[in-house]
């Protein structure tokens, strides 16, 4: 999942919910979906996604579904959606094999090899869902943070409960059973990630001198096997490696944790601004803003050794950035571009001008793009 930026609408909106409802972690929270551009850093009523006559390499889909539309794509040529009204998922033909209805007052997504999960932040809803069906609905326990989902299909839900500020993490295996939870001694949870194996499960929480990443060696036990601290600093995102380590994006920097708490720094950018990130199984790319006024900055792509092995300078207001496999779309103030693991560029084949409200690009399987706006969505080809 790439890093996107999100629009000022999204922000007030965000911070509403979190001032009425939530805590100082669900204030953070929202401010790292500023920079990651999770769809929390992401369909239904009458004709939600209703195609319209498709020009030349553009479908183009209009939604009808509540507002706050969040996207993700779940591979095959299949995306799924989440609105006020619930989810739906539609193939880029324009079939519609799943949908439902349920209510959520700031919605969110998050997608994992043909699995999603969809949720209310500030609320207590979400389901867990694929191409084809609802697989576990359900209520929280308490207020809902954050969610993620793995590989293999296995969910973490991160909420806040009781009456204090006590930040509680739950995972559910692939047949939503609940197999492990565990509450926060002191600080306020913000996201969690369980490992490819379904074995360590790491803790994000904002303390009250920096960020915290808790380290569970085996969904058996209730204190933690190691801790990482970052004072002064917030880290925005945690994802596991392909090699098993945890890989944290802070402001300043992309740092590797192992199990056991030993960590090492993998790159360093403390003399330029974070604008945004996208991160593939096999490669990450940054965008690095000046310090100054404007947009001046670049685009930097990082290998699995976290070697740049390619840059561009850019100057232009980068709304939003995916990236899958080779392919890497960049959605600007002025147009969107395709870029490929060299940053060569390509355009859209038929053109593309942004219209008011385009806030998210995703890249999906295929090397298209799916740019979507507060009431459209259009399938893009390089």
């Amino acid at each position: 999942m790439f890093g996107n930026k999100k629009p000022k609408k999204k922000w007030r909106r965000l911070a509403v919910i979190v001032l009425s409802s939530l805590s100082l972690a669900a204030l953070a929270y929202a401010a790292i979906t500023l920079i990651t551009g999770r769809n929390t850093d992401l369909s239904r009523v009458a004709d939600l996604f209703s195609p319209r006559v498709p020009v030349d390499a553009v479908q183009e889909y209009y939604f009808d579904v509540g507002s706050d539309r969040v996207f993700a794509d779940l591979g095959g040529g299949s995306l799924a959606a989440a609105g006020t009204l619930g989810i739906q998922v539609l193939d880029t033909g324009g079939s519609e094999p799943l949908r439902d209805f349920f209510r959520m007052s700031a919605p969110a997504i998050s997608a994992a090899n043909g699995r999603a999960i969809a949720y209310d932040i500030g609320g207590t809803a979400f389901y867990v869902f694929d191409k084809k069906r609802i697989l576990a609905a359900f209520e929280a326990s308490g207020v809902i943070v954050s969610a993620s989902i793995n590989k293999n299909g296995w969910f973490c839900v991160n909420t806040q409960e009781g009456g204090g500020l006590r930040g509680v993490t739950t995972v559910y295996n692939s047949k939503a059973a609940p197999v492990f939870r565990v509450n926060l001694a002191s600080g306020y949870a913000l996201s969690s990630a369980l490992s490819p194996d379904n074995k360590v499960l790491a803790v994000l929480n904002i303390t009250d001198v920096g960020s915290r990443i808790t380290i569970y060696n085996g969904l058996n036990k209730t204190e933690p096997d190691s801790t990482f601290e970052l004072t002064g600093e917030l880290i925005l995102d945690t994802r596991f490696l392909s090699g098993g380590d945890l890989l944290a994006i802070s402001m300043n920097s992309l740092i590797a944790i192992d199990k056991n708490g030993a960590s090492r720094i993998l790159y360093e950018y403390f003399d330029k601004r974070l604008g945004g990130y996208s991160l593939d199984e096999n490669a990450l790319v940054l965008h690095l803003l000046d310090f100054g006024i404007g947009y001046g900055g670049r685009l930097l792509s990082l290998d699995k050794d976290w070697k740049i092995i390619a840059e561009i300078a850019t100057d232009r207001e980068i709304i939003s950035m995916s990236l899958k496999g080779k392919h890497l779309a960049v959605l600007r103030n002025d147009g969107l571009i395709f870029y490929n693991a060299a940053f060569e560029a390509f355009s859209p084949k038929d053109g593309y001008t942004p219209v008011a409200g385009v806030n998210r690009v995703i890249t999906l399987s295929n090397g298209s793009a799916l740019v979507t706006s507060d009431n459209s969505a259009v399938v893009i080809n390089r």
